[in-house]
């Protein structure tokens, strides 16, 4: 179990985040068109999966906002928005921002994600979602970079995560 805070309150993960250098962990995501996807559907990119509780909270909106603005920079490379918001929602955000450069996933049909790369919340207020977390995985998914922000209230690292991609 991994320790952070919400607005400095102490509430638990289930386990610790994924670690530099082992092998990603396959997932079920859902994406806008309530399609099943897999680490699979992004063979041969770059991934980076920007873990968020919401897209519905200004930190988790401003957080995609620059990801958007940033990854459109990088090569060969997808950024997942994964939350356990509704496909429907976190689309009609991203379509209403004019976000491009991002794909909307939902944890709505399942918490394995979350719990396989450590970030299910476990306690408090925001038991059963996910904390704040960024995790880069190679083209030949391999974890690159892993940061579950201590705080969850505050921005990740943009510029690690970016910066674990284009070595």
């Amino acid at each position: 179990m991994a320790k952070i805070t919400l607005k400095g309150n102490e509430v638990n993960t289930n386990s610790e985040i994924v670690s530099v250098g082992s092998p990603a962990p396959d997932f079920i995501l859902v994406d806008s068109d309530l399609n099943d996807v897999s680490l699979s559907n992004f063979a041969g990119k770059n991934k980076i999966l920007s873990i968020v509780p919401s897209l519905d909270t200004p930190v988790c909106q401003k957080s995609t906002v620059i990801f958007n603005n940033k990854v459109s920079e990088i090569k060969d490379t997808v950024m997942l928005i994964i939350s356990s918001d509704l496909p429907f929602a976190m689309k009609r955000f991203c379509t209403d921002e004019s976000l491009d450069n991002v794909l909307p996933m939902s944890m709505m049909r399942s918490r394995n994600f979350a719990k396989d790369y450590g970030v299910l919340l476990v306690d408090g207020p925001l038991s059963g979602i996910t904390t704040r977390a960024i995790v880069t995985i190679s083209k030949d998914n391999t974890i690159l970079h892993s940061e579950l922000v201590s705080e969850i209230a505050n921005e990740p690292n943009y510029q690690a995560a970016l910066d674990s991609i284009s070595q």
